[in-house]
């Protein structure tokens, strides 16, 4: 599939448009778009903005600047004065946290940065934010089989405007490992700002599985859906069979058929596909055009755009299918620890 993660189709839509959402209800008005790949299906997906109360501006990367690099790159186009509230939000995270109180912490603080932190089960997969009783940053740490916090950078910052304006330009810029680390060297005020509400990454095919089904069921609020807490979310234009199954969140793009005594559990199934008669669908994502043939069973899979898979077959664990590829032949079973 050759979109940016970022526009990827999540519970119907785009998902950046949910972040979008969010920072238009905080109070946000102006954002401005660091891209890079493929920069133009950006603009073609949100336009100037006006659909969201927002004004969308658009700064391209010719080469590849780091995260830091990016913020630099993009500040060109900020109004805010030197001492203004900057948020900066990572295009790949779905998030319920409290933006307003975010802000509100950053304020009061008068902070150089703030970093919303969330408490994650497993902090070995990412790096830890230590941080003193006050809530200020005291340590990065990078991924550890012994982490001495739970907490981990969940992707959303509040920079002062004055700050970004001191990253190196023109130049590859880490936050992470550049920024962050001479800030605390320099005994910069930088906050953490704790908050345990929903939170994922969705760096992976499963947490995007996750994701959406999470959003369709309403296990996490966002402003771009107007229906939440459902079974499953089916765009207009489908054909469902009154004996197939959609469920779990599953949801279901426009134009797409799904055939009598099919069951489509937890899944995403983009625009176009057909899933065949007694099929089965689980825990994975069916790309455009997609043929799913009578009885095929697809379970923890993805399956690229206008690919066939035709009957008897069975694609588990993790298996991926090339777009526009032709899986043959009876009770063939694929799989994979990918």
């Amino acid at each position: 599939m050759s979109i940016p993660k970022p526009l990827l189709p999540t519970a119907g839509v785009p998902l950046l448009e949910h972040q979008l959402a969010r920072a238009a209800a905080a109070g946000v008005r102006h954002v401005v778009f660091a891209t890079a790949y493929r920069a133009e299906m950006f603009a073609e997906s949100f336009g100037s903005g006006g659909r969201f109360g927002l004004e969308i501006t658009y700064v391209t990367e010719d080469v590849p600047l780091g995260t830091g690099g990016a913020i630099r790159n993009a500040s060109s186009a900020l109004r805010s004065g030197p001492d203004d509230p900057v948020f900066i939000l990572n295009g790949d995270i779905i998030s319920g946290h409290d933006m307003a109180a975010q802000l509100a912490a950053h304020e009061k603080a008068d902070a150089a940065v703030t970093l919303h932190l969330t408490t994650v089960e497993d902090p070995r997969r990412y790096g830890s934010v230590l941080t003193d009783a006050h809530g200020r940053v005291e340590a990065f740490i990078e991924k550890s089989p012994t982490p001495v916090t739970d907490q981990v950078n969940a992707g959303c910052y509040i920079f002062r405007r004055g700050v970004i304006d001191e990253i190196p330009a023109g130049r590859p810029v880490s936050v992470e490992y550049e920024l962050f680390p001479k800030f605390l060297a320099e005994s910069a005020p930088v906050l953490g700002h704790v908050d345990p509400a929903y939170w994922l990454d969705v760096g992976t095919p499963a947490a995007f599985v996750q994701c959406c089904c999470d959003l369709t069921l309403g296990r996490v609020q966002s402003p771009a859906l107007p229906v939440q807490g459902v079974p499953a979310l089916v765009a207009e234009g489908s054909v469902v069979a009154p004996d197939a199954r959609v469920e779990g969140g599953s949801t279901i793009g426009a134009g797409v058929l799904v055939a009598s005594a099919a069951v489509i559990d937890a899944s995403v199934v983009m625009d176009g596909a057909v899933i065949a008669e007694d099929a089965r669908v689980t825990r994975s994502v069916v790309g455009r055009g997609v043929k799913i043939g009578p009885g095929v069973v697809v379970e923890d899979a993805i399956v690229g755009d206008e690919a066939v898979i035709e009957a008897g077959n069975e694609l588990r664990g993790g298996i991926r299918i090339w777009p526009r590829s032709v899986i043959s032949g009876t009770s063939v079973r694929f799989s994979s620890d990918m």
